[in-house]
Order: structure tokens, then sequence, then C-alpha cells
């Protein structure tokens, strides 16, 4: 095999393995748990909370009175832009890959191409994975009187985005952190301090999130 052979046949498989974990990791669970701090008293911040979360499609499903929990429910679509990127990558990933192979095999003729069908079974299982039902959980903490009142939030982590991005002039929120910092900065890279802020931001919501 010449040598170019066996390096672009190389960097064909990585492709070929970081687009197999992508694809994995677009439809991975984000479920994350955080806990929010307001000035306002419990009844409104709940209240704010429920309304929200109904406007945005998620409905109610119970909840625990001793241990101060509400729960919601929603079910969550697949985002078609996103399958359709992921279809076109898979394709042009698995053509390439096709043509590294029929190079290395000549007698394999044209069927190394066939892999070029990756692409809609690719958007397929994410299709497939994506589509499931959420739910979100709020658990009342501590009530500080004149304080305020902390809630432990646990949901998917666009939702948490959502209520970072939109509730924060309304109720207020705060924590010690951002969710919209990247996960690899953790507590080394300095940010803005933890109020919720309104932003600009896709944020898919349950029952029609894109």
């Amino acid at each position: 095999m010449p040598a170019g052979f066996q390096s672009t046949l190389l960097l064909t498989v990585l492709l070929a393995i970081g687009l197999v974990f992508f694809l994995r990791a677009a439809s991975k669970d984000r479920t994350t748990v955080v806990d929010v701090h307001s000035p306002r008293p419990a009844l409104e911040v709940l209240s704010g909370l429920s309304d929200w979360l109904e406007q945005r499609g998620w409905s109610r499903d119970g909840g625990d009175a001793d241990r101060q929990v509400l729960r919601f429910r929603g079910s969550v679509a697949a985002s078609q832009p996103l399958a359709v990127l992921l279809s076109v990558l898979a394709a042009i990933g698995g053509t390439c890959f096709g043509l590294v192979l029929r190079q290395l095999a000549p007698q394999l003729s044209w069927w190394p191409l066939l892999l070029i069908l990756l692409g809609p079974v690719a958007g397929s299982v994410y299709s497939r994975r994506a589509a499931r039902t959420e739910a979100l959980e709020l658990q009342l903490l501590q009530e500080h009187n004149e304080a305020g009142i902390t809630v432990r939030l646990r949901a998917h982590r666009d939702e948490l985005i959502a209520i970072e991005l939109e509730l924060a002039d309304s109720l207020p929120l705060s924590r010690d952190g951002s969710l919209l910092s990247s996960p690899i900065c953790s507590d080394a890279c300095p940010g803005p301090p933890a109020v919720l802020r309104n932003g600009a931001a896709n944020i898919p919501a349950p029952g029609g999130r894109p």
C-alpha cells in the first residue's frame, strides 16, 4: 500500500470516529441540577416559574409536598435543521471513506460508494433518539423570609439556559455560575456575576423544540 494511501486511510478513519462521537453527542441527555436564589417571596417565584414553563409547553406532573417539589413533563421533538446537518455530514463522510476504500481495493468496484447511505441513516437515528419525554423538577430548598428563597432546578441544560436568559428581570434569579460558559472552563475561568441575564439564543421548548 503506498504511503500516501496509508495516511489518507488513517485520516479518514479518524474523521469517521469523530463523526460517530458527534452523532452520539447530538442526542445525549444533558440533565443538569442548579440552585438559584431570588429575593422575591416563594409563592411569587414558584408561580412565575410554573406559568413560564406552562407557556413553553410543559405540563404539571404532580409533586411531593413533604419535599416541597413540583414536577413538570414535556415532549421534546428532534431539531430538523440538525437532522439535516448530521445527514449531510454523514453522507459526505461515508462518500469520502468509500472513495478511499475503492482506491485501496479496486476489485470492490463502486460498492464502497454505497456508504453515502450513512447520511439518511444518521439523520434517522438522531431523530429517534432526540425525540423523547423530558422531566423538569423544582424544589424549594430554603426560604429566607426577607432574604428571599433558594430553589433547586433539575432539567435539561437547554431549558436551564432558557430560564437564565428569559427570567432574569422578572423574578430575578441568581446563581454561582453561568450555564452559558463552557464546562471546560470550570472554576478556572473568570466570568460575569451569577445573575441570570436576558440574551439572544434559540432555546427550543418542549412540545415544539426545533
